[in-house]
């Protein structure tokens, strides 16, 4: 029997028979189903779609999670440049692949920027239809009151003595005014409704917060975002030693590290300079833990004036927008060295670093200048500032104070190795291609330095002598434009995640229909929310008793859940102040439900 097809249908998914021959059969195969195809513009929008969605946004989350590993493994070119040289050179297969694919510089790489900008798109695409949603939700009325409130979780019913258009009025104005505690508070939006033959029905819904936090949340996080990158982009940073009695210009080539984004611009530093006057150190006398650190500077504007400062821990020096911070401080002896011809090869003040408490510093003093075919000269030593001497031969410092200063080096000839073209740490010294300097019985050359005092170096190397003890202080400047932000956008973000975390999402409705007996009211209510919520049954109880506190009560009951016992209470016969006009001019709702939803507002 023949299948009646109108015509001119087409089936897309239908399989299309050959053409019957005389006698209605057909031999031929069938052909293959025709699937849709979507073209450009339909997988354009299947990529968006895929891209702004919740599942793609934490997977981006977490990539640029894992992206971020290797800045925290290899050393970073924008930190430290003579460190990733260093690692490519002892690496030598493996370093220059790194290198090519951006792992000494993962922040700016290509791959890392391409994860930041798809979480950027991700998040902006998600969040722009959920607030124009949510707008919408906004500026509309709450769901009808369902027809059946007896399946809901939260229940309550009384029988009073009034008009029910009067009871629902009542009942609006009570979700209106909020709980006793913030009577101020607008809690529920409202909705007064008559539904025909006598009956009044009052629907609230509140926990627009909720989705709202949920925003400013994903909102705060595209602001982090782009904080952060015009932190990155407009930053700088730069770490100097400065000695007393001596100073610095703001310029990149005085400071020793100088670490800046790639849209800064050496013409934005203003040209300040500043000198170390004095510094001064408190320790505890028992414990000799620190107490007090100050240094105190002048700086001198670009108009010559100048102004004397005071730069302490926690307590920076504020200069262009920048904040210059008390790092650290140490001790640099003053030395001087001369060559195996009487030559100065070397003078001046060498910082030694602190290894500890007391301040027992280390320090490499490193001499490339000598005369002729010398061999090039390094020390390698400890500064005691309070020495004593333990055994024959054997120092420690017992105080951080200058109180006996004593300077223990060791001896080093050979090449420095400074012509290489690989960076070197100033405070380490190349053993490589150096030999140290031993007595006749093969044991190292020990030289103990006082101040004012000077020592010939063995070998016929020269001679070194220790003029003076300066203090030192490091000083970091920085300058990030986007901190404020930062801060600013973190705190917004934690306010909407709590927000959307706590605020409860609740919907009520009070439904007041004609009694059996002439005057009385028969009062319904319900509550739903989204998800377990403990306070549901109480809010609906106050918002119930609150309503009825006008007219003369029957009965109330209670259900705490469908399928649970009734309970049937009495209440005392309570009096407030008539309903205001406003809530007598409330308008009616439209009689059929909004944005799709059902009677029971899902």
């Amino acid at each position: 029997m023949a299948t009646y097809r109108p015509e001119g249908l087409e089936d897309t998914f239908a399989t299309s028979a050959a053409a019957p021959g005389a006698d209605g059969s057909s031999d031929a195969p069938a052909a293959p189903p025709r699937l849709p195809r979507l073209g450009p513009t339909g997988w354009a929008r299947w990529a968006w779609r895929q891209l702004t969605s919740m599942r793609v946004a934490l997977l981006l989350l977490m990539l640029l999670a894992v992206a971020a590993v290797p800045g925290t493994i290899f050393p970073q070119r924008a930190q430290d440049v003579s460190e990733v040289a260093q690692y490519i050179d002892d690496h030598p297969s493996t370093g220059p692949w790194l290198d090519r694919f951006g792992f000494f510089d993962v922040y700016s790489s290509v791959w890392f920027s391409a994860i930041y900008l798809m979480l950027f798109i991700s998040l902006v695409g998600c969040i722009l239809p959920r607030t124009r949603a949510h707008l919408g939700a906004l500026r509309g009325r709450p769901p009808r009151t369902p027809r059946r409130l007896t399946r809901f979780p939260a229940q309550a019913g009384a029988e009073v003595a009034g008009a029910p258009q009067d009871v629902a009025r009542r009942a609006a104005s009570a979700m209106r005014r909020g709980p006793r505690w913030a009577p101020f508070v607008r809690s529920y939006r409202v909705d007064v409704h008559d539904e025909g033959g006598g009956a009044w029905s009052a629907a609230g819904e509140r926990g627009y917060l909720r989705e709202t936090g949920n925003l400013v949340f994903h909102l705060a996080l595209v602001g982090l975002l782009v904080s952060v990158a015009a932190g990155q982009m407009l930053h700088y940073r730069g770490q100097a030693i400065v000695v007393q009695g001596r100073g610095m210009a703001n310029s990149v080539k005085e400071y020793d590290t100088f670490e800046k984004g790639t849209a800064f611009s050496e013409d934005s530093l203003e040209p300040f300079t500043l000198r170390l006057d004095d510094f001064t150190a408190r320790f505890d006398d028992e414990t000799l833990e620190p107490r007090d650190f100050a240094a105190y500077v002048t700086v001198t504007d670009p108009d010559g004036t100048p102004s004397a400062e005071t730069i302490k821990v926690n307590h920076p020096l504020e200069r262009d927008g920048a904040k210059i911070y008390l790092q650290g401080n140490g001790y640099a002896p003053e030395l001087t060295v001369r060559d195996a011809a009487g030559e100065v090869a070397f003078s001046g003040a060498v910082p030694f670093l602190p290894q500890d408490e007391v301040y027992t510093s280390r320090g490499v003093v490193k001499v490339p200048d000598v005369s002729g075919d010398q061999a090039q000269v390094g020390l390698v030593g400890y500064l005691l500032p309070t020495a004593v001497e333990i055994t024959d031969g054997l120092y420690q410092s017992v105080d951080p104070q200058p109180d006996a200063p004593l300077l223990v080096l060791s001896v080093w000839s050979g090449n420095l190795g400074l012509d290489t073209g690989v960076p070197q740490n100033v405070y380490q010294l190349d053993e490589s291609r150096m030999e140290q300097a031993v007595d006749a019985d093969g044991k190292a050359v020990t030289i103990y330095l006082r101040p004012g005092e000077s020592v010939e170096l063995p070998d016929g190397l020269g001679s070194v002598s220790f003029d003076s003890l300066t203090r030192y202080v490091a000083l970091d400047l920085r300058h990030d434009p986007a901190l404020t932000w930062v801060l600013v956008f973190a705190l917004a973000a934690f306010a909407g995640l709590a927000a959307s975390l706590f605020a409860p999402r609740r919907r009520l409705w009070v439904r007041a229909v004609p009694g059996t007996q002439p005057g009385s009211t028969v009062v319904s209510a319900a509550g739903l929310a989204r998800g377990d919520d403990v306070g549901l049954q109480p809010e609906l109880d106050r918002v119930l008793a609150d309503a009825l506190t006008t007219f003369d009560p029957v009965t109330v009951e209670h259900t705490t859940a469908p399928g649970t016992a009734t309970v049937h209470t009495t209440t005392a016969d309570t009096r407030v102040p008539p309903t205001t006009s406003a809530d007598q001019t409330q308008p009616d709702a439209p009689d059929a439900p909004r944005d799709g939803r059902d009677h029971a507002g899902r």
